[in-house]
């Protein structure tokens, strides 16, 4: 009999409303009741049409978006020598844990200036767009989740330098800011810089919707690597190719809350509301039919 795998990452009757301030203070349930588990050295793929909630889920886990009912539970274990094995100090934002013991870092209340801390060490986010300070050095924009940790800055500068070239971005742009760049060119900066500080959980949304086939494939060979090391992956893949090379799991959130109008009233004004700033069909993978839905 196969032993269980201790989960990293699980959401008990998940949930997430919406109020709709600049629109009559409509009021929308777009996630209700969703219960997964992501192993370490896991990728879940998250599936669904457009619009049904996979990015506002990698938003909560994240915390973009604020969670508003049930659990969501990060899991540190120190028996598999994770340098986090304790979330009791990111509950009170502190700079690093201690390493003493295991036990369960609960997300949905954790207070808005302990996840800071919580980012840099534990959760990496590569998302559809780049966003950086502008002026900086390409670069500069990748060595900065390794500085950020404390690593020396040649250490930082060589590690930065080698993701750049395995991606296929020129040096000549190295020195530039990647505001001026195409949007392919970017989202390398992005995949860079989301994968050099190797965190624990990964969270992809849509990390090759910009690529050509080659840098898929380099992207592809990341995302092997990161689960060979224990990493665990929530991702949104639209191209069926590269979900189907990498993901371990499909997890299908079901249209089973919003009205087609509800929908179309979301994607329109969800962006301007200010709410919160804080933060596939065909395989042969084993699927999971959670009741969720909401907007992208």
């Amino acid at each position: 009999m196969t032993a269980m795998i201790k989960p990293f990452l699980s959401a008990e009757a998940l949930s997430k409303s919406f109020t709709l301030h600049s629109q009559g203070g409509q009021h929308l349930v777009v996630m209700h009741d969703l219960n997964l588990q992501l192993a370490p050295g896991e990728c879940l793929v998250l599936a669904g049409r457009s619009g049904i909630g996979k990015s506002t889920l990698l938003k909560m886990v994240n915390g973009n978006y604020r969670v508003s009912a049930g659990r969501l539970t990060l899991h540190f274990d120190s028996e598999d020598g994770s340098d986090h094995a304790d979330g009791s100090d990111y509950a009170d934002g502190s700079d690093h844990a201690d390493g003493s013991d295991s036990g369960e870092l609960e997300l949905s209340t954790l207070p808005a200036h302990a996840w800071h801390v919580l980012r840099r060490d534990v959760i990496g986010y590569v998302s559809q767009f780049l966003r950086v300070v502008p002026r900086v050095s390409t670069r500069e924009v990748v060595m900065e989740p390794l500085l950020s940790r404390g690593a020396g800055e040649v250490e930082a500068r060589q590690r930065a330098e080698a993701m750049l070239a395995r991606l296929n971005l020129p040096e000549r742009l190295w020195d530039l800011a990647p505001g001026t760049f195409s949007g392919g060119e970017q989202q390398r900066v992005n995949i860079a810089r989301g994968f050099i500080a190797e965190h624990p959980l990964l969270l992809l949304d849509e990390p090759t919707a910009s690529l050509d086939a080659a840098n898929r494939d380099v992207v592809v060979e990341l995302i092997l690597e990161a689960k060979a090391r224990g990493t665990a992956m929530l991702g949104i893949f639209h191209d069926e190719d590269v979900r189907d090379r990498v993901a371990d799991r499909l997890l299908h959130l079901e249209a089973t809350v919003l009205e087609t109008s509800c929908l179309e009233t979301t994607n329109t004004g969800l962006e301007n509301t200010g709410l919160e700033t804080t933060g596939l069909e065909s395989t042969g993978l084993k699927t999971t039919s959670p009741t969720t839905e909401e907007t992208e």
